[in-house]
């Protein structure tokens, strides 16, 4: 692996998005990634920094197809260093091209989507949990909120990030709910003396609902139609 080089080229807002490349397994690779610094809490599905705590940036890297790794989470933190990153964070993986990600914003949210879609299904589907995944995750979304969230509203908001996911999905004719390892990364404010802290993140709350806007056009702006 060679140096991670970044590019000139961020998009200012909320989540002022980074692109990242380097020449891994003879290709050119990309990543997209936030600097997201310190006040932020962040809850995530991701195989680096998942789970519920403070993070201070998100990486999500692309791989080449027929990745064959067993330690995503170091190549991703070796990754995440080469490009200065310290402290906690979130790594996901893509074999998907990042370097078109969907970007959409709603009512001070804001959501990356970055998707291929060449192995998807449904997920309620017979003996699926007996197969291996092929390949590392296809769709990974994240997005920010600019309140206080609780544990709950958390847990609410990935709900509702990956059914608005799912309706892009079928607006675009896509027969399928998803691939087989998408991943999210919902962030929060972490909250200051004083601030209220919203208890409800599901789509028909006023943070729920602007969420799932935003994830489901940054969805449908970086997945071809049918």
């Amino acid at each position: 692996m060679t140096a991670v080089v970044p590019s000139a080229r961020t998009v200012v807002g909320l989540l002022p998005i980074q692109w990242l490349t380097r020449s891994e397994d003879g290709r050119e690779l990309h990543a997209v990634l936030w600097r997201a610094g310190e006040g932020w809490r962040m809850i995530s599905s991701a195989v680096l920094g998942g789970g519920i705590g403070e993070r201070h940036w998100v990486l999500n890297a692309q791989v080449a197809h027929g990745y064959r790794r067993t330690d995503p989470d170091r190549h991703l933190a070796d990754l995440a260093s080469a490009a200065g990153m310290q402290g906690a964070g979130v790594g996901l993986m893509t074999a998907a091209d990042v370097s078109r990600p969907g970007l959409a914003r709603d009512g001070g949210v804001e959501a990356v989507a970055t998707s291929g879609i060449s192995v998807r299904g449904w997920a309620a589907a017979p003996d699926e949990g007996a197969r291996t995944p092929v390949g590392p995750g296809t769709i990974n979304i994240v997005a920010a909120v600019p309140v206080a969230l609780s544990d709950a509203a958390l847990v609410n908001a990935v709900a509702t990030a990956t059914e608005a996911k799912v309706q892009a999905l079928l607006d675009l004719g896509h027969d399928c709910s998803g691939t087989p390892t998408d991943a999210v990364c919902i962030a929060a404010r972490i909250p200051k003396p004083g601030d209220e802290i919203h208890a409800f993140a599901g789509p028909r709350s006023l943070w729920g609902a602007r969420l799932a806007r935003s994830v489901h056009a940054a969805v449908r702006k970086a997945t071809p139609r049918a």
